[in-house]
């Protein structure tokens, strides 16, 4: 439903030609939501933009004739099903190689195409409550969190992306295995190293604090909240001299990163005092010039109105501004490129033109 069909967008973005093979039902994303722009679902139309569509029963022969012809003209499959469901439709490179030997077949799934936990069903949810995301997220006080958005499934499919593009330049044929645990616990990092090479426990903090930089989260301000992320000591004493406490400069409970660490609670109280005093937006007016990192914290649609996705012309409109069919663009910038923005595919919109362009057979 995401970390597939992010990946392939991610890659038409880029210019790739993407076709999205459906079957009869077509894809369960074109349904999930319920806004539509004229015949176009609006959750199927952010994750599909720029691709083609054609729908083939891979049950059947004929459906397994028309996969071969189409996989003999290119240079990767992406699937993104359960080991079991990718190896009964013929989906690995062991069974496509007759077909090009130079495919890169990239199988994304929860926990990898073997071992005890392969067939286990997976989705984003369950994944961020195996791999400790939803247990470091949130206030202490209150239940496991789940990230916001769709943390693990856009980070596979980048991370798909990336390998499906170094096997392709590598020249050589295979498989990619990418499971969706895998990348969400490469992903924990730092945090995983210290829980590995430490002992130590990696538990919720209050107000979104990071674990080891003082002060580094939200802050309640007189009107709404403000995040706050001083890194090192030398803009800690910026900050000290532009709210007016240039005692917590040689303070030892203040004047470190180490001794705002070990003062948490102590530091962080006191320094929400000062910040009460002033809405959030005259703390950012104040404290960014002097290079300190500093933000409102606003809602999805202040970023999609703001200045700075204005600038980045982040806001596209799919198939021209006639559609009124709106999207994020892509995040990836190469000097000379410019992306085009089609509409997404309707359900075996493309078929004519796939097997047209398929060399081997009618």
């Amino acid at each position: 439903m995401l970390a597939g069909p992010y990946c392939g967008l991610m890659l038409a973005d880029l210019g790739a030609e993407v076709v999205k093979i459906e079957p009869p039902e077509g894809d369960i994303g074109r349904g999930v939501s319920p806004h539509f722009v004229g015949k176009h679902n609006a959750y199927f139309a952010s994750l599909n933009r720029n691709k083609k569509s054609i729908v083939l029963d891979l049950a059947s022969e004929a459906g397994q004739e028309s996969l071969g012809r189409i996989v003999a003209e290119s240079q990767a499959l992406i699937t993104n099903l359960r080991p079991s469901a990718i190896r009964k439709l013929g989906l690995t490179y062991e069974r496509l190689k007759r077909w090009n030997d130079r495919l890169v077949c990239v199988a994304l799934t929860g926990y990898g195409m073997s071992g005890p936990f392969a067939e286990r069903p997976a989705y984003d949810y369950v994944i961020q409550a195996l791999t400790g995301v939803m247990a470091m997220t949130g206030d202490p006080k209150s239940p496991p969190t789940k990230a916001g958005y769709s943390a693990v499934d856009n980070s596979a499919g980048l991370v798909a992306a990336v390998g499906l593009l170094a096997k392709i330049v590598e020249g050589k044929g295979g498989q990619v295995d990418v499971a969706m645990y895998d990348v969400m616990l490469s992903q924990l990092n730092y945090l995983a190293g210290a829980a590995l090479n430490a002992g130590e426990t990696i538990s919720r903090i209050p107000d979104s604090s990071h674990p080891y930089i003082v002060p580094a989260q939200v802050f309640h301000t007189a009107d709404g909240w403000l995040t706050l992320f001083i890194t090192h000591d030398g803009f800690w004493k910026i900050f000290c001299k532009e709210i007016g406490r240039t005692e917590w400069i040689e303070d030892p409970m203040f004047a470190t990163m180490q001794a705002r660490r070990e003062n948490r609670a102590h530091v962080v109280q006191e320094i929400g005092k000062v910040l009460m005093a002033c809405p959030a937006a005259a703390w950012v007016r104040r404290l960014e010039p002097l290079g300190i990192v500093v933000a409102e914290i606003g809602s999805l649609n202040d970023a999609l109105e703001s200045p700075i996705a204005a600038s980045r012309s982040l806001i596209v409109s799919l198939g021209g501004q006639d559609s009124g069919l709106r999207a994020v663009g892509s995040a990836i910038g190469i000097d000379g490129y410019q992306p085009t923005y089609g509409l997404p595919p309707l359900l075996d919109e493309h078929r004519e033109e796939i097997m047209k362009g398929c060399k081997h057979g009618d």
